[in-house]
């Protein structure tokens, strides 16, 4: 039966599923489960079902406790990386006849696995601290709000790891649903809005996704990334078209979860209409879901097609930040949400900082580039959650959010502004926030070494236009409050509000201060 499978198919035994091979041996498929492994997805899934039973068994005024139940959840998910590190990558849910240790594997626990879920369930975690007093404050549901941000983390944490097209798909789709739900439950009328402009357009990125999945699985008879990449490599002419054009449509589906341009419109309206721990998660735990997958299907799975998709992510990344800088420079300062919408338009160029190191490991014909992303992405998870975090505080006092809002914050909570100050110069690669220009500086060097000259260039000068909008809301933090401003109101903040500041303000100084941590997590071979 084997022979004649593969004499059926144009690229022969190869491109067999394995697990037709295995029909003929049942006990192939009988295997353990590295429950180390799967843990930290599987706690953070876990707790998502813990959050929704205390829901419906709690009293009303015990509900109280499901904030900070989400949160040890998120910690000890966190926690559960530790047995993984040091060691050889760990596989689990593997086919008979995978090449390599982790070749035929559905899940692999290795280096870059887990550094994303490192960086995933830390910026969840943070996203739930920042939750603590937005739920009660805008009076949210409490057990729908804390289920649905826990089960997007697990699908967040899975997603890393996920070594076939099957399992990417569902691990982003398990991130994707429960945003819009959370997006949804500001009850405003602009959560609504919000919600659906974000839905219609990532299912229709998801529906474009799925058919160039289904294009690749057809050209190569797996999903596998391993074998995908093998078979890519032994085509025969008839179906390379087909496989060209599958992998072109996967990639626009994932552009759209990184908010790539021309696929980013859903953005600005989004983070606005939302409230704003979940736009801060969105705009870093969703965006490194996004980057996660875009970096293992296409130096996993697409290699054979390298230059290609090289080429492409470089354009993406270079009209990216370009986009993203010239929206930010034109946000006023008098309009509503104005600081938020221009958080919302950094976050897309800092989708094209993030890019180029994906561009470059195409060009490169080497994942070592991908190291860049990865350190960036930390760089930038935590100053701009800790961005978000301010932005609370001020909307306590000033629901619209407008820029000119932050005038003379330093006079009305200066911890607030001092922080706020020194992630808008980690965001702008300032000194003493030396932490953004290391990073800036890490994927600019990976551009230059992958002769992507043209493209550092087009990164610096979008560091300069960055550089004006930055610094211009800097001024506005320390400049003289209006004279028609009125008194000051108890700035005294929640505690949780306060220590998620701290956390994030403290994480940013020490990264400044030893920016090598970071290369030290990144360092070395990412699969």
């Amino acid at each position: 039966m084997t022979s004649s499978l593969a004499a059926l198919h144009p690229l022969g035994q190869s491109a067999v599923n394995p697990t037709l091979l295995a029909v003929a041996n049942p006990g192939a498929l009988i295997q353990s489960v590295d429950w180390v492994a799967i843990a930290p997805p599987l706690i953070a899934a876990l707790a998502a079902l813990v959050v929704l039973l205390a829901d419906l068994l709690l009293p009303a005024a015990r509900k109280r406790l499901l904030g900070p139940l989400t949160a040890a959840g998120l910690l000890l998910a966190l926690l559960a990386l530790l047995p993984l590190t040091g060691g050889r990558p760990r596989a689990t849910f593997c086919l008979p006849g995978g090449q390599g240790a982790t070749g035929g594997c559905s899940y692999v626990a290795d280096h870059f696995a887990l550094v994303f879920q490192l960086l995933v369930l830390g910026g969840a975690l943070i996203a739930a601290l920042l939750s603590l007093h937005t739920v009660d404050e805008q009076r949210l549901p409490a057990g729908e709000y804390w289920f649905l941000l826990l089960s997007s983390a697990a699908g967040a944490a899975l997603l890393p790891a996920a070594r076939d097209l099957a399992s990417l798909v569902i691990a982003l789709e398990v991130v994707s649903l429960p945003s819009f739900a959370l997006v949804a439950l500001k009850r405003d009328g602009r959560g609504g809005e919000a919600a659906l402009k974000f839905f219609l357009s990532s299912v229709t990125a998801t529906a474009v996704m799925l058919l160039g999945v289904s294009f690749v699985y057809a050209a190569t008879g797996s999903l596998h990334l391993s074998a995908i990449s093998e078979g890519l490599g032994h085509l025969p002419g008839q179906l390379r078209p087909l496989a060209e054009a599958g992998a072109m449509l996967t990639l626009v589906g994932f552009a759209f979860k990184v908010a790539a341009v021309p696929f980013h419109f859903w953005v600005p309206d989004t983070y606005t209409g939302a409230p704003l721990p979940v736009a801060g998660y969105l705009s870093v735990v969703g965006k490194a879901a996004g980057f996660a997958g875009l970096a293992l299907i296409t130096n996993l799975g697409f290699r054979p097609y390298a230059h290609t998709w090289g080429l492409l992510l470089a354009v993406l990344a270079a009209v990216t930040m370009t986009a993203g800088n010239v929206a930010a420079l034109r946000q006023r300062a008098d309009s509503a949400q104005g600081a938020v919408r221009l958080l919302a338009w950094s976050s897309v160029a800092q989708a094209g900082y993030l890019l180029v190191p994906l561009a470059a490991a195409g060009y490169a014909g080497s994942t070592h580039p991908l190291g860049a992303t990865v350190a960036y992405a930390l760089i930038y998870g935590l100053v701009n959650l800790g961005a978000f975090g301010v932005a609370a505080v001020v909307a306590r006092t000033s629901p619209a959010n407008r820029l000119d809002d932050y005038r003379g914050l330093f006079a009305r909570n200066r911890w607030a502004a001092l922080a706020l100050g020194f992630f808008l110069l980690c965001l702008a690669g300032l000194p003493p926030g030396v932490i953004g220009l290391f990073g800036k500086v890490v994927v600019f060097q990976a551009a230059v070494n992958a002769g992507l000259g043209w493209l550092a260039v087009l990164m610096a000068v979008n560091v300069v236009i960055a550089l004006y909008y930055y610094l211009l809301w800097l001024a506005k933090l320390f400049a003289p409050a209006p004279a028609e401003a009125a008194a000051p109101a108890d700035t005294r903040l929640p505690r949780p509000l306060a220590a998620t500041l701290g956390l994030t303000a403290v994480g940013a100084v020490v990264l400044s201060v030893a920016p090598q941590l970071v290369l030290q997590v990144v360092s070395g071979s990412l699969f």
